[in-house]
Protein backbone atom coordinates (compact mmCIF):
# COMPACT_ATOMS: atom_id res chain seq x y z
CA UNK A 1 0.00 0.00 0.00
CA UNK A 2 1.22 3.50 -1.30
CA UNK A 3 1.54 5.48 1.65
CA UNK A 4 1.31 9.16 -0.70
CA UNK A 5 -1.94 9.41 -3.25
CA UNK A 6 0.44 10.30 -5.56
CA UNK A 7 4.21 9.59 -6.39
CA UNK A 8 6.80 12.37 -5.85
CA UNK A 9 9.14 13.51 -8.61
CA UNK A 10 11.77 14.86 -9.18
CA UNK A 11 14.16 16.23 -12.53
CA UNK A 12 18.26 17.82 -12.77
CA UNK A 13 19.19 19.46 -15.37
CA UNK A 14 22.43 20.79 -16.21
CA UNK A 15 22.30 23.19 -13.63
CA UNK A 16 24.66 21.98 -10.69
CA UNK A 17 23.01 20.20 -7.87
CA UNK A 18 20.01 22.00 -8.50
CA UNK A 19 17.10 19.54 -8.25
CA UNK A 20 13.10 20.14 -9.19
CA UNK A 21 11.27 17.78 -6.64
CA UNK A 22 7.10 17.96 -7.32
CA UNK A 23 4.70 17.09 -5.47
CA UNK A 24 0.82 17.23 -4.74
CA UNK A 25 0.58 20.95 -4.56
CA UNK A 26 3.75 21.97 -5.88
CA UNK A 27 7.62 22.00 -6.22
CA UNK A 28 10.18 21.84 -3.62
CA UNK A 29 14.05 22.85 -4.69
CA UNK A 30 16.50 20.97 -3.52
CA UNK A 31 20.49 22.20 -3.69
CA UNK A 32 23.79 21.34 -2.27
CA UNK A 33 25.63 24.00 0.04
CA UNK A 34 28.15 26.14 -1.30
CA UNK A 35 30.83 24.87 0.62
CA UNK A 36 30.87 21.49 -2.13
CA UNK A 37 30.17 23.98 -4.98
CA UNK A 38 26.10 24.29 -5.08
CA UNK A 39 24.51 27.02 -4.84
CA UNK A 40 22.60 26.83 -1.49
CA UNK A 41 18.88 27.87 -3.38
CA UNK A 42 17.17 24.89 -1.17
CA UNK A 43 17.58 22.39 1.49
CA UNK A 44 20.11 19.81 0.38
CA UNK A 45 18.75 15.92 1.01
CA UNK A 46 19.78 15.12 4.48
CA UNK A 47 18.74 18.66 5.68
CA UNK A 48 15.17 17.62 3.48
CA UNK A 49 15.36 14.64 5.06
CA UNK A 50 15.53 15.88 8.76
CA UNK A 51 12.79 18.56 8.12
CA UNK A 52 10.51 15.41 7.24
CA UNK A 53 11.12 13.94 10.52
CA UNK A 54 11.09 17.69 12.19
CA UNK A 55 7.51 17.84 11.13
CA UNK A 56 6.82 15.05 11.26
CA UNK A 57 7.33 14.47 14.85
CA UNK A 58 5.71 17.99 15.61
CA UNK A 59 2.34 17.47 14.09
CA UNK A 60 2.30 14.20 16.09
CA UNK A 61 2.80 15.97 19.39
CA UNK A 62 0.52 18.45 18.19
CA UNK A 63 -1.98 15.99 17.84
CA UNK A 64 -1.90 13.99 20.86
CA UNK A 65 -1.35 17.27 23.15
CA UNK A 66 -4.34 18.86 21.74
CA UNK A 67 -6.55 15.57 21.80
CA UNK A 68 -5.05 15.58 25.35
CA UNK A 69 -6.10 19.28 26.07
CA UNK A 70 -3.27 20.11 27.81
CA UNK A 71 -1.83 23.61 27.56
CA UNK A 72 1.41 23.65 26.02
CA UNK A 73 1.09 26.25 23.14
CA UNK A 74 4.39 25.66 21.55
CA UNK A 75 6.59 22.75 20.90
CA UNK A 76 9.92 23.48 19.27
CA UNK A 77 12.62 20.30 17.95
CA UNK A 78 16.51 20.58 17.09
CA UNK A 79 17.76 17.58 15.12
CA UNK A 80 20.92 16.47 13.70
CA UNK A 81 23.00 13.42 12.52
CA UNK A 82 26.06 11.68 12.08
CA UNK A 83 27.87 8.59 10.40
CA UNK A 84 30.28 6.35 11.91
CA UNK A 85 31.61 3.12 9.66
CA UNK A 86 33.25 0.83 11.80
CA UNK A 87 34.35 -2.00 10.09
CA UNK A 88 32.36 -1.09 6.70
CA UNK A 89 29.29 -0.69 8.37
CA UNK A 90 27.95 2.58 8.49
CA UNK A 91 25.81 3.61 11.57
CA UNK A 92 23.98 6.67 11.39
CA UNK A 93 22.54 8.15 14.39
CA UNK A 94 19.91 11.25 14.39
CA UNK A 95 19.90 13.52 17.42
CA UNK A 96 16.49 14.81 17.79
CA UNK A 97 15.92 17.40 21.11
CA UNK A 98 12.55 18.45 21.96
CA UNK A 99 11.51 21.90 23.92
CA UNK A 100 8.12 21.57 25.04
CA UNK A 101 8.65 24.15 27.62
CA UNK A 102 7.35 24.03 31.27
CA UNK A 103 5.81 20.68 31.37
CA UNK A 104 6.07 17.83 34.77
CA UNK A 105 8.37 14.93 34.36
CA UNK A 106 5.41 12.55 33.50
CA UNK A 107 4.06 14.68 31.08
CA UNK A 108 7.32 15.12 28.93
CA UNK A 109 8.36 11.58 29.78
CA UNK A 110 5.05 10.08 27.92
CA UNK A 111 5.28 12.78 24.72
CA UNK A 112 9.10 11.33 24.38
CA UNK A 113 7.04 8.16 23.74
CA UNK A 114 4.71 9.60 21.86
CA UNK A 115 7.95 11.34 19.11
CA UNK A 116 9.21 7.79 18.72
CA UNK A 117 5.77 7.08 17.61
CA UNK A 118 5.66 9.48 14.66
CA UNK A 119 5.38 7.78 11.53
CA UNK A 120 8.65 9.10 10.12
CA UNK A 121 9.99 7.57 13.15
CA UNK A 122 8.90 4.52 12.64
CA UNK A 123 10.26 4.42 9.16
CA UNK A 124 13.41 5.49 9.66
CA UNK A 125 13.95 2.95 12.49
CA UNK A 126 13.09 0.13 10.81
CA UNK A 127 14.53 -1.75 7.88
CA UNK A 128 13.81 0.21 4.47
CA UNK A 129 14.23 -1.62 1.56
CA UNK A 130 15.03 0.81 -2.27
CA UNK A 131 13.87 -1.26 -5.29
CA UNK A 132 15.38 0.58 -7.95
CA UNK A 133 14.99 0.27 -11.66
CA UNK A 134 15.38 2.36 -14.95
CA UNK A 135 12.64 3.48 -17.14
CA UNK A 136 14.48 5.18 -20.07
CA UNK A 137 12.21 7.83 -20.81
CA UNK A 138 9.06 6.21 -19.32
CA UNK A 139 8.55 8.59 -16.31
CA UNK A 140 5.78 11.53 -16.42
Amino acid sequence: MNLLKEDITGSIGTDLYLCSIQWRAGTLIMDEPTDINGKDRGPDPYTTLLAALAGCTLSTLRMYIDRKGWNIPTIKVRLNMEQSNVSGAITTTIERHIDFGEVNAETRDRLLVIAGKCPVSKILENKILIPTDANYGNLA
